[in-house]
């Protein structure tokens, strides 16, 4: 027999999409539950993303999630590119007064998890067999089970923030829900290590032998990443391996000041773009990476899913404060206009930073002359520094 509980949103994943909204919703007053397949062990071990907007900032503040992030986290005002070998700086504070913070999703996470925990509010970690039912009526549910027991959660609303594979997408009839993808012919190569980075800032590289990115989590850890084959595997590269073609990829310029280290972690991701449209239906919303996927390239997907959540926590706050559900209704409309934007970004950056295995040779030069012109045009360069900080939240 199962047992019924009650919560007014039942939020499912405890990603930072899921935890941030439980976080802005508990400060005005509106219970919700998290519920996530994975244990805390898993969550909290998960290597992700690591540049924040400065709107995702904010509304870790106001979440009460930002103190050590303040402390911990790295203001950067402008970021590096470089073509073969030829670096040019995006001088976002210069070119649109804002700036970014470096600070790893791993630690935003146990941030996150630490705070609901502290605050007694609930979340369920080792959830199996998680069903959604009734998303279309007046009295939507969440079906789960944990260590045996069976339970059902009954909620005004649901929010689907379980990621790409995740049971909230589909839970929307086929008939009703469109996708849209763009997988691209190739992965990103990370790796962690405890060494310093090899600059103050990140330097996102495109040459002959392929992309590279370097990136840091902290002043003495650094991750760095390499284009790849979909093909490939992480036992094909040693640490001394990866270090070697980085530094070709960098140049010697740049690679004179890289620190080799043995790696903490080394992993291979795909690349894709990938919509799900609508992001409502019924009393159920998709935010977060089980809407949307950006390439990594344009340091978007993390910020593109607060966002999300920034704009279903505001409408869910005045449904439930001042009875006004006009913003709910509008939620996927307003946010999907954000997501193509975000998306056409990230496009144009993978575009322009690695190389494709069927690129002509008129492509190729393509690549160059944007390179080219980024490095003489102001106004180029301030699209993309606008784009890089975050475009501004519309509701």
């Amino acid at each position: 027999m199962s047992q019924k509980l009650r919560t007014q949103v039942a939020i499912i994943g405890s990603g930072p999409a899921g935890l941030l909204l439980s976080e802005l919703l508990r400060k005005a007053g509106i219970d919700a539950w998290v519920i996530d397949r994975q244990s805390r062990v898993h969550i909290e071990a998960r290597i992700r993303a690591g540049v924040l907007e400065w709107g995702t900032v904010e509304a870790l503040r106001e979440a009460g999630v930002g103190a050590r992030m303040d402390r911990e986290g790295m203001v950067h005002s402008g970021f590096e590119m470089c073509f073969d070998g030829h670096r040019h700086r995006i001088d976002l504070a210069g070119l649109v007064d804002k700036k970014v913070m470096v600070y790893g999703q791993t630690e935003l996470t146990k941030d996150l998890i630490a705070q609901r925990l502290d605050s007694g509010a609930p979340i369920v970690f080792s959830a199996s067999n998680v069903q959604i039912d009734n998303v279309t009526s007046s009295a939507p549910r969440v079906r789960y089970e944990q260590a045996g027991k069976a339970h059902v959660l009954e909620c005004d609303y649901v929010a689907g923030c379980d990621g790409f594979h995740g049971v909230a997408r589909q839970t929307i009839p086929a008939d009703v829900l469109k996708t849209y993808e763009r997988v691209y012919p190739f992965g990103w190569l990370g790796v962690l290590v405890d060494r310093p980075p090899v600059a103050e800032e990140l330097i996102y590289a495109n040459g002959a032998r392929g992309f590279a990115l370097c990136s840091m989590r902290s002043a003495t850890r650094s991750r760095y990443y390499l284009q790849c084959g979909l093909d490939d595997n992480i036992e094909n590269w040693s640490d001394d391996r990866f270090f070697d073609e980085l530094e070709k990829r960098l140049g010697s310029e740049t690679a004179q000041n890289l620190q080799r280290g043995s790696s903490i972690e080394k992993s291979i991701a795909p690349l894709r773009s990938f919509v799900a449209e609508p992001m409502r239906y019924g009393a159920m919303f998709l935010a977060g990476d089980a809407a949307h996927i950006v390439p990594p390239t344009g340091a978007k997907g993390l910020n593109l899913a607060v966002a999300d959540v920034r704009v279903l926590a505001r409408a869910m706050i005045q449904s439930y404060q001042q009875g006004n559900t006009a913003y709910l209704e509008r939620y996927s409309e307003i946010c999907l206009k954000r997501v193509w934007k975000v998306e056409r970004f990230s496009w144009y950056m993978s575009q322009l930073l690695h190389q494709f295995p069927e690129a002509t040779p008129f492509e190729r030069k393509m690549q160059a002359a944007e390179f080219d012109y980024l490095t003489q045009s102001e106004s180029a360069c301030r699209s993309i520094a606008e784009n890089y900080v975050g475009l501004p939240l519309q509701m």
